[in-house]
């Protein structure tokens, strides 16, 4: 058991690095693609690929406090690690793990921008709906947290909810 936990983590961890290298890579190409207003039309009228430095969250939430984010960052990380570190290995809780590692990466993205420049490169627009420019990272924390909504409303028990809240006690020594 003590193995397959190991397993776990090293690809989780290996994983996250994985889509942490591809979110950056992507945010890479589009400043040298795009910066300076050069904006790529994928679909006319719905999807293009614009530029944008981003100094808050989603929506533009927080804008300018990037100590909110040097803070509660490391420590939602560091939460997700111990949460994927303390699942019980049954199979049924594997798309729970999938669901800390994408959450996890995503946060993770989003940092290195927040530490490398004070913002965050955005650079996806859906002009058809008008939505706000996001990037890889936005699209890993957003699908997880509808994953985990739909995990907990529709596929995990009572039962099973009990199970993973009786593993993730601090105090619990043996997985």
């Amino acid at each position: 058991m003590k193995e397959s936990k190991l397993y776990s983590l090293l690809f989780g961890f290996i994983f996250t690095c994985v889509l942490v290298f591809l979110d950056q890579w992507s945010k890479q190409l589009a400043y040298v693609r795009l910066a300076g207003g050069r904006d790529f039309v994928i679909i006319p009228g719905a999807l293009e690929l614009h530029y944008l430095e981003n100094t808050g969250a989603a929506f533009s939430l927080l804008e300018n406090k990037m100590f909110v984010f040097y803070i509660l960052t490391p420590l939602l990380c560091a939460l997700m690690v111990f949460l994927y570190a303390r699942l019980p290995m049954d199979k049924k809780f594997t798309s729970l793990r999938w669901v800390l590692i994408f959450l996890t990466a995503g946060a993770i993205g989003n940092f290195i921008d927040r530490i490398q420049y004070q913002y965050v490169i955005d650079f996806i627009y859906v002009s058809l709906i008008h939505f706000p420019v996001f990037n890889v990272a936005d699209i890993y924390v957003t699908c997880s947290v509808a994953v985990l909504f739909i995990l907990i409303l529709f596929v995990y028990s009572e039962e099973e909810l009990s199970v993973i809240m009786e593993h993730l006690k601090f105090w619990k020594r043996n997985s």
